[in-house]
């Protein structure tokens, strides 16, 4: 079967393949970041309000130059959403809510 114009791949191209399940995504409010001399280490978890406990949704690990590139293309599409929605508000400053729930403080 020939390549379609839709799927035929350019030299240099790279094709990614999403799967309907990765498409649907996982809802996270809390990010873990850790790191060691080789890796950086991010644990996506997600908190409800008066559950103490709370599980790791996803666990991404990036080399430390994958992490700084993670780090400038999130402030770059930063950037653009506020030109065109305005500032993000961080709400926890806002509300003053707690995020750990009774357990130890994470920076995210």
């Amino acid at each position: 079967m020939a390549d379609s114009p839709e799927t035929k791949s350019q030299p240099g191209q790279l094709n990614i393949e999403l799967t309907e399940e990765i498409a649907e995504g996982t809802y996270s409010n809390l990010a873990i970041i850790n790191h060691s001399s080789t890796e950086f280490v991010i644990d996506f978890v997600r908190v409800m309000p008066g559950v103490p406990k709370a599980k790791v949704k996803s666990r991404i690990l990036l080399t430390a130059s994958h992490a700084k590139r993670l780090l400038r293309a999130l402030g770059e599409n930063i950037a653009k959403y506020e030109a065109v929605h305005g500032e993000i508000h961080d709400s926890e400053a806002v509300s003053g809510i707690p995020m750990n729930f009774g357990g130890p403080a994470a920076k995210a």
